[in-house]
């Protein structure tokens, strides 16, 4: 398995992975409360879903 090098990227590339980066925390906390409002069952997938992708980011994973 092959990690991903940012730097090798193109820097349209790179600035969309720092603008989701940046943005995986508030969406997640947003959609915290919403399933917590409002408990479905995509509620619940999206929420792990942002919980993945911003833990993805926190390690550096990608």
């Amino acid at each position: 398995m092959s990690r991903i090098y940012r730097y090798r990227l193109p820097p349209w590339c790179r600035h969309l992975l720092y603008v989701i980066e940046q943005a995986s925390l508030p969406i997640a906390i947003y959609q915290l409360f919403r399933t917590l409002i409002f408990p479905t069952t995509i509620d619940i997938f999206l929420l792990g879903i942002c919980i993945g992708v911003h833990l993805a980011f926190r390690y550096k994973w990608v």
